[in-house]
Parts: structure tokens; C-alpha cells; sequence
């Protein structure tokens, strides 16, 4: 017979949904970090080219 599982303490549930929230933060500051850095021309940790057609 199926039993119910038992509830998720609210205190674990903040903890969880802090922590993706923190996650997702985290990202967006990296992210936003590498394009200032990219457009300040000064990247390491990021390798990428620039095609730029020469029509003469």
C-alpha cells in the first residue's frame, strides 16, 4: 500500500532555494564580469577572435 512521504521542513526548502538563487547570481556577476572585461579589451580567461573584413 502506498504511504505519504513526509514533508519537507520549510528551513530545508529556504536552504535549497537559496542556494540556486546563489547559483544563478553567481553566474550573472561572471558573466557580467567577463563582458566589461571583454569590452575593456582585457580578457585571460577568455579566448576568442575577431574577424574583421579589409575591404580595400
Amino acid at each position: 500500500m502506498a504511504v505519504p512521504k513526509k514533508r519537507t521542513s520549510k528551513a530545508k526548502k529556504n536552504a535549497r532555494k537559496a542556494n540556486w538563487k546563489r547559483k544563478g547570481y553567481k553566474a550573472a556577476q561572471k558573466s557580467l564580469s567577463l563582458a566589461k572585461s571583454m569590452l575593456r579589451g582585457k580578457t585571460t580567461s577568455f579566448v576568442y577572435s575577431v574577424y574583421v573584413e579589409e575591404n580595400e
